[in-house]
């Protein structure tokens, strides 16, 4: 099973600057919930967007720079190459960035996606979601609080 995994707000916004737009701190606990002990696959900007490898995960980082090296990750030229690394019967996890998840779209058999219920100034987005191809299979909203500035949902896609 290939999942995208990804916080957009309404307009499928993911981020500025290498950086994310928003700090939901249930997303995060469920991120690392969902991911914690599979493969996950990312963009080297996405990579190095973090402060340090995230535990518990295997990192599959996609980059067209050769001799690009992380210790602890694998390092592929390709999207491909990245699913191949990954061990056959695994739910392998697709977490960014904006050009890697167009790339994978097409692919994915589920979308795991955290809806932050705001606009929001961005240069990365999430690619349309084609309801005739995705199939809303649930969705759980979640109000702002002292903790969350915005409201939000978790919402699971299935293809069709």
């Amino acid at each position: 099973m290939i999942t995208l995994i990804a916080a957009v707000g309404e307009k499928n916004e993911l981020g500025k600057n290498n950086k994310l737009l928003w700090h939901l701190p249930d997303d995060f606990k469920r991120f690392k919930n969902v991911t914690s002990n599979h493969y996950i696959i990312m963009g080297r900007k996405t990579f190095e967007s973090f402060p340090k490898p995230l535990p518990n995960r295997i990192h599959v980082i996609i980059t067209r720079q050769k001799n690009y090296a992380q210790e602890g990750c694998l390092v592929v030229d390709s999207l491909q190459k990245a699913i191949a690394v990954c061990r056959h019967g695994e739910e392998i996890f697709i977490i960014g960035g904006g050009q890697i998840y167009n790339q994978s779209l097409e692919i994915a058999d589920k979308l795991d996606i955290t809806k932050v219920h705001h606009t929001f100034e961005a240069d990365t987005f999430f690619p349309e979601i084609d309801t005739t191809k995705w199939k809303l299979t649930s969705s759980e909203f979640h109000p702002k609080n002292e903790n969350h500035l915005f409201d939000f949902s978790f919402d699971t896609y299935l293809r069709k």
